[in-house]
């Protein structure tokens, strides 16, 4: 993974590449971001650069015996810790095992979630990803030896929110005293679980997420019609995991439902409301999210829209002629309602709440309260 390989984000790529070259790296860095974003990807390529026997000014050479280690993720001095799918056993080194299947997990697509690396490797139902202390000690004990080829010792950390307190004390007395030429790369998207004394003991990279544009070049890089790709990029948010997954997915017009769903609404037409909750209720529970997802987003611009902000809208085409018609028709308070019905059914579709009668309800809600 190279800096050029990574869709925009050029204002932090500059930041960790003047880091380098003016010596001022620091010995662990907080790469904070969202789910889905492009703090890997970040923290790999700046292993990779650090550790470039020919730096170029703004990348990697890519072609140094260093930098094609790197892209596979097999080099001697670069140490990666990862969620475990349980406590290994005595004598078991589950860290090692696993790390063939965390490289190809990583080398296929790096923006990646831990939901998706715990279905990779066939973690069950009740396995929720830890990172037991002994695999962490394991680790810092080779970061203490001289590194074999590199100039720094690196440590890539992925998910370092799921140390339990014992391992994050051990964390937190290594970065205190760091071995010479180490560096610690944490990777987060829940920093806010982290313990305090680690955070103040490293330097936050932010990570921010993709914007749309970014998501869709992304998207028709890889062959996705660009029509389809802006729609992915409007309901992903700035996840690239979750933008992927989407593509897979048969295209469906949420549009269209989402819209014949507004109008039996504002017109109480209670009996084809019955309907659609029939409807929702036979389909998969991500098609199901996938509608309140696009609900969700689509208000936010109808509340944006509603308040004069038109500048921040992201919607085009026939989503922007509906929320423009609808925004006239329905109150500011009614969408605020409607956001938060929405969003507390998100929660309880996701805890496995009966689809039809959660639909049903939300329904309701909304011819009540479009129409006073």
């Amino acid at each position: 993974m190279l800096f050029r390989d990574i869709i925009g984000h050029d204002e932090t790529k500059r930041a960790l590449l003047r880091s380098v070259q003016t010596n001022h790296v620091a010995h662990a860095q907080l790469f904070d971001g969202p789910v889905g974003g492009a703090g890997v990807a970040l923290a790999w390529a700046f292993a990779t650069y650090v550790n470039c026997e020919d730096r170029q000014a703004e990348d990697s050479c890519g072609r140094c015996p260093s930098c094609v280690k790197m892209r596979k993720l097999v080099h001697p001095d670069v140490y990666h810790i990862f969620p475990l799918p349980r406590t290994p056993k005595d004598g078991e080194d589950l860290l090692a095992e696993l790390t063939p299947k965390w490289r190809s997990f990583l080398e296929a697509q790096p923006y990646r979630t831990l939901s998706e690396w715990l279905a990779y490797i066939n973690a069950t139902g009740n396995q929720q990803g830890i990172i037991p202390i002994r695999e962490s000690r394991g680790i810092i004990n080779k970061l203490s030896l001289k590194a074999f080829e590199g100039e720094y010792k690196i440590m890539l950390f992925w998910q370092p929110e799921l140390l339990n307190i014992a391992a994050a004390n051990a964390l937190l007395k290594i970065l205190e005293e760091p071995p010479e030429k180490t560096l610690f790369l944490l990777v987060s998207s829940q920093s806010d679980k982290l313990l305090t004394t680690i955070i103040s003991r490293t330097q936050r990279v932010a990570v921010r997420a993709f914007d749309d544009d970014e998501v869709t070049q992304f998207l028709t890089q890889k062959g996705v019609d660009e029509r389809r790709a802006r729609q992915i990029a409007f309901l992903c948010e700035g996840n690239l995991s979750e933008a992927v997954r989407l593509t897979h997915e048969t295209e469906d017009d949420r549009h269209a439902w989402f819209a014949n769903w507004m109008r039996k609404c504002y017109s109480r037409d209670f009996a084809a409301l019955v309907k659609l909750a029939d409807e929702f209720d036979g389909l998969g529970k991500e098609k199901q999210k996938g509608i309140f997802d696009y609900t969700l987003n689509l208000f936010r611009d109808l509340f944006l829209w509603q308040n004069g902000v038109e500048d921040l809208l992201r919607l085009q085409d026939e989503e922007l002629s509906f929320v423009q018609k609808f925004g006239k028709a329905v109150a500011p308070s009614a969408i605020e309602l409607l956001i938060q019905e929405i969003t507390d059914g998100y929660y309880h579709l996701e805890r496995n709440a009966r689809a039809k009668v959660l639909f049903l309800d939300i329904s309701l809600s909304a011819a009540r309260s479009m129409r006073g």
